[in-house]
């Protein structure tokens, strides 16, 4: 199985995910959020419910999409290191500044 960066290194997939934040869709309307084509979202679609990333049901005639949050926790750990990085350096640079306008 790919890892979740491999998985959401394709641009389109991660426009896709960005869709299903905010809610389900089905893939008629993510075809004409994003303008691709329906074989080309159905295709990216695959991808990433076969990886876990999006999960799908059944309303009447069309099948809707939602995110699956979980497979990015990888990467959101893999993040972690970063975050503490830009952390410890931002706190740096609010005591520079307390400091400068206590002057």
């Amino acid at each position: 199985m790919e890892s979740a960066f491999a998985i959401i290194a394709e641009p389109n997939r991660r426009a896709i995910l960005r869709l299903l934040v905010s809610s389900e869709q089905s893939v008629g309307q993510i075809e004409r959020r994003l303008r691709m084509p329906q074989p080309m979202v159905s295709k990216h679609l695959r991808v990433l419910r076969d990886a876990g990333f999006v999960e799908s049901s059944v309303d009447a005639q069309r099948r809707l999409y939602r995110l699956n949050p979980e497979p990015l926790q990888e990467v959101d750990a893999w993040l972690a290191q970063f975050r503490r990085l830009w952390s410890t350096h931002l706190d740096k640079l609010e005591r520079h500044l307390d400091r400068r306008n206590e002057r």
